[in-house]
């Protein structure tokens, strides 16, 4: 891939700690230049988050490592008259122009969607909030635990003993960064063909909402309200985490051949004719009952094993992994996944980050250079608004 799909696109980069910074992330692996825009000797909230004390010290915490490899960063006050003017230089040759502040904060600083469009009616602005920039709830303060329990997310996650629970990362941060991106990307296309800028008002909470899919569908159309069924499957049985000899392992015989097979690999093949597993529907109204069953059947080898002899056979199968293990999957070294890069402040350590999950003409999309030192880019800033201006005329 000798170009990649955003190459040319400048990005100017307000947001902070995760949603627009996933965001920004994502464009950068597309090929955008992103310019984060930090405030004067505070930077990004995440340079200080992760589990590294010395590292959040430094400015370079995990959280702000794990999303910000290939940007640059300048240091600008908005609330400063020469800080600004150095902003506005900017916006006339950016393409888009990306912030998480509450809704209204860039506004008041005198950067309103009107304003934005007077000088530089191209841009493509889009803005990340909790609820969105209208509403009853627009001010409101809002994180992705926040997201997460309004959206009901928290309701379903979990058993009916252990319900409501978090899900165990930013699942709302991130779907809404998505979100964001998937909607640049899109802008960015009808630019090409009227010319005109866009104002995107992206809602984590609406984007959540969305991502739950058939959660929320099943209620909108059946009128069934979701209940939390720890680890199986609404849909089908057996569809779930069982018990192999050494732990834990996800099984998805979705399909009535499926669950044929697997009765048979198990060797229970008349589960597969009891007429409390039959089909599908029956199967589901007693999926306690086959659980135990399975479980029986399941305790003779390790999950491995089962992984290996099921999905050979056709059937979804998989040891449940712990986070450093499914780093150590061959699949992921195989695809490109993670990339290497120099650790910012020129140590002899390195740093690893993920990459899209997307492979473009077989190659993965890997950042060209680490996350920035905060400011490390200031004194590029006139050059860069000047060629960002130059391209933009050209």
């Amino acid at each position: 891939m000798h170009e990649r799909p955003l190459s040319g696109v400048r990005v100017l980069d307000l947001t902070n700690v995760l949603a627009g910074p996933y965001c920004s992330y994502q464009l950068m692996l597309l090929g955008a230049e992103v310019v984060k825009v930090e405030l004067p000797g505070q930077g990004d909230l995440a340079r200080r988050l992760g589990p590294d004390p010395a590292l959040n010290g430094a400015g370079l915490g995990a959280s702000f490592l794990a999303q910000n490899a290939g940007k640059k960063s300048v240091e600008l006050d908005l609330k400063d008259p020469a800080d600004r003017d150095g902003f506005t230089e900017m916006l006339r040759g950016a393409d888009v122009l990306l912030e998480n502040f509450r809704a209204g904060t860039l506004g008041r600083l005198g950067f309103g969607w009107p304003r934005l469009q007077e000088i530089n009616p191209r841009l493509v602005y889009c803005a990340i909030s909790g609820f969105g920039q209208t509403g009853p709830m627009s001010q409101a303060p809002a994180y992705d635990q926040i997201i997460q329990g309004l959206s009901g997310m928290m309701s379903v996650t979990g058993t009916p003993e252990t319900a409501p629970l978090r899900v165990g990362f930013p699942v709302c941060d991130t779907v809404g960064g998505l979100a964001a991106a998937l909607h640049v990307a899109a802008a960015l296309a009808r630019r090409s063909v009227t010319g005109k800028g866009t104002f995107l008002d992206v809602s984590m909470l609406e984007a959540a909402i969305s991502a739950m899919g058939w959660t929320v569908s099943n209620y909108l159309v059946s009128g069934a309200a979701p209940e939390p069924m720890g680890d199986q499957n609404a849909t089908a049985a057996p569809s779930g985490t069982f018990t192999a000899a050494d732990g834990p392992l996800n099984i998805a015989a979705n399909q009535q051949r499926q669950f044929e097979t697997l009765c048979r690999l198990v060797d229970r093949p008349e589960l597969a004719t009891d007429p409390r597993f039959a089909d599908r529907e029956a199967r589901k109204r007693h999926r306690g009952a086959l659980g135990q069953e399975l479980n029986t059947a399941l305790r003779r080898r390790t999950a491995e094993e089962w992984e290996r002899i099921l999905t050979s056979a056709g059937v979804p199968a998989a040891r449940i992994a712990t986070v450093p293990q499914a780093l150590r999957l061959e699949q992921l070294r195989h695809r490109g996944f993670l990339t290497d890069l120099p650790f910012p402040d020129g140590s002899a350590r390195t740093v690893r980050v993920t990459g899209s999950g997307v492979l473009h003409d077989g190659e993965p999309l890997r950042p060209a250079a680490p996350p920035p030192l905060l400011g490390q880019d200031n004194d590029e800033l006139p050059a860069l608004a000047a060629r960002w201006k130059g391209a933009e005329i050209r």
